[in-house]
């Protein structure tokens, strides 16, 4: 990517966590199509808020304010504190937690609601599994995966 790029998202994040009051510093690195931004903070718990959602929201911003000064999509993952590696780590270990209830009980395991990054990754790490399948049920903030035993 363009320094011009870099240092226009740079500029953005400034000015964003300049307007929030927020003292930051930014890490920025581009891995194939993506640019990851690690934000470093005395405030973490502030910008990741319940489950992430303050984070995907400034993640959201960031990218749509990016793309109306670029006229061009960027693909943007903002992390606080290594959070959305623990997260996922969490989610994988729900999953398999799951799995494993389902396969000895021969029940479906319904997880909690949560965002579509959010069940992709527990699909993701039971796809492979050949004794359970997932499926998304519900609407809205109420969608949830479903861990069912195959028969």
């Amino acid at each position: 990517m363009e320094g011009k790029k870099l240092k226009l998202i740079q500029k953005i994040l400034e000015e964003l966590f300049a307007y929030l009051k927020i003292e930051a510093n930014f890490k920025i690195e581009e891995k194939e199509d993506t640019l990851r931004i690690n934000i470093e903070t005395n405030q973490p718990g502030i910008l990741i808020g319940y489950h992430g959602r303050t984070l995907s929201a400034l993640q959201r911003i960031l990218s749509l304010t990016a793309y109306r000064q670029l006229n061009e999509r960027i693909k943007i993952v903002l992390d606080v504190a290594n959070y959305r590696q623990k997260r996922e780590e969490t989610l994988r270990r729900m999953a398999m937690l799951a799995a494993q209830k389902a396969k000895s009980s021969g029940q479906e395991q319904e997880l909690p609601p949560m965002s579509s990054q959010e069940r992709r990754i527990i699909h993701l790490a039971l796809g492979n599994d050949s004794q359970v399948t997932t499926e998304s049920r519900g609407e809205g903030k109420t969608r949830r995966v479903v861990i069912k035993p195959k028969k």
